[in-house]
């Protein structure tokens, strides 16, 4: 059986090696053609701890990328969609890359005999497959869901820096549609490849808001420690990482997501809450506790601005580095990135900037190009240094010592991770978290 993935980003991408280095046939497609031309030469288009070795194992063994989406429509029993579906201005997702491809997909099954299941794994919001998608396929396709083929609703949960692990072990596999043959082929198919992940069977709007509530309480977590450790900082000698790994002991709580810092950020945890806010508001909900989650993160921002100015008395005109500008480690992501905004903000205030991230440099050129300065080494990052801000939990920070602040014109160091806290150094040190 062959299987189609329609958008080869960081879930496509990643479904499709790990299903290739399976030795599935997989063909998959992106209208991004360069993009493309890396991905069939073993090469990832961004940085995922593992992805690359599993890409080039995939094409040894069944994954081929093509040109023409028609070769899915045709010879793919299944076909995946993982497009994009970005976060427009008010909130809410752009759903114009899922509609084009279904729209795609619908004119190519009007003349093709194959009776494919399609599967959404484009995060959208409770109701789009059902009066969007599925009505779009049926119309451009004049055959009939259900006998010719299906819509499945299928979300993911991938951890950007764990996103070949998770792929291969989820903790659970979500089916949304019709009980019928379709749901029974797909179940099958989930069943095989992961033969320990519980599978819950339901329909599409429930597995649309299963995506939406499964992101909204992690980032609920968030604020909710991050909002402990703005109280712990105005408490002399408490400490939020004991808060945190005491009430985590707690199996009602758990330890996951309560690593307080300056706040979520990725393509994800912004991106849904936005759109779980707007598409609550337009239903006539008032998402008052989710709307709160928003404020508590958007406020680390201006409590870590704060501590920054209170370390150096005055940030004007003054060397800030900036060490980490992912929005996590072990990957080169910097969507909606808090070090990102931090940068915009020090900027206004005509501070000179300079950054080190082990994978996000180029990235975070694209944005700054030369307003700020980018180095390869903490050390030399921290030449001359006024102060330095530490935002991204890289096991490199941890390692720091008095021979890499041995440069800085004054050593402070503002700790937004807490990374250094049980560390001997000669610098006067601002941790986020501890009165």
């Amino acid at each position: 059986m062959k299987v189609g993935v329609v958008g080869l980003g960081f879930v496509g991408l990643s479904l499709a090696s790990v299903l290739g280095a399976k030795g599935y046939k997989v063909l998959g497609f992106d209208s991004d053609k360069s993009k493309s031309r890396m991905i069939k030469n073993g090469t990832a288009p961004f940085y995922e701890p593992e992805l690359e070795y599993t890409l080039r194992s995939a094409l040894k063994k069944g994954f081929t990328t093509i040109e023409e989406l028609a070769d899915i429509v045709n010879d793919c029993k299944l076909i995946f969609i993982t497009v994009g579906t970005p976060q427009q201005r008010d909130g809410s997702i752009d759903l114009s890359l899922i509609k084009s491809v279904a729209s795609q997909i619908g004119d190519l099954l009007k003349n093709t005999i194959n009776k494919p299941i399609i599967i959404v794994k484009s995060t959208v919001v409770p109701g789009t497959t059902q009066n969007v998608l599925l009505p779009l396929l049926k119309k451009r396709s004049h055959k009939a869901p259900g006998r010719d083929f299906a819509v499945i609703t299928n979300p993911e949960f991938l951890r950007e820096s764990m996103a070949i692990e998770d792929t291969k072990k989820p903790h659970v596999v979500v089916l949304g549609g019709g009980s019928d043959g379709f749901m029974n082929m797909m179940k099958k198919f989930y069943h095989k490849l992961h033969s320990d992940a519980p599978i819950i069977i339901t329909n599409s709007q429930t597995a649309e808001m299963i995506k939406y509530a499964n992101n909204s309480f992690l980032a609920t977590k968030i604020s909710f420690i991050n909002q402990i450790s703005n109280i712990c900082q105005s408490v002399p000698g408490a400490n939020v990482e004991d808060v945190a790994r005491t009430i985590g002991l707690d199996p009602r709580i758990g330890p996951l997501f309560l690593n307080a810092g300056p706040g979520y950020g990725g393509s994800c945890l912004p991106k849904d809450v936005k759109a779980m806010i707007n598409f609550s508001n337009g239903i006539g909900i008032k998402p008052v506790l989710l709307d709160a989650v928003e404020t508590i993160n958007e406020h680390q921002l201006k409590i870590l601005l704060s501590t920054i100015k209170k370390a150096t008395s005055k940030i004007c005109g003054k060397r800030i580095t900036i060490l980490g500008t992912s929005f996590k480690p072990d990957t080169d992501d910097i969507r909606d990135s808090v070090s990102i905004k931090l940068i915009e903000l020090l900027l206004k205030h005509k501070v000179k900037v300079t950054i080190h991230d082990p994978k996000a440099i180029e990235n975070t050129k694209k944005i700054f190009g030369n307003k700020i300065r980018y180095v390869d080494s903490i050390k030399d990052a921290l030449k001359d240094s006024e102060c330095a801000v530490i935002m991204t939990s890289w096991k490199e920070y941890t390692k720091i010592n008095n021979d890499h602040l041995s440069p800085m014109r004054r050593k402070i160091i503002v700790d937004s991770r807490r990374l250094l806290a049980k560390s001997d150094l000669d610098a006067r040190y601002f941790p986020i978290g501890i009165g």
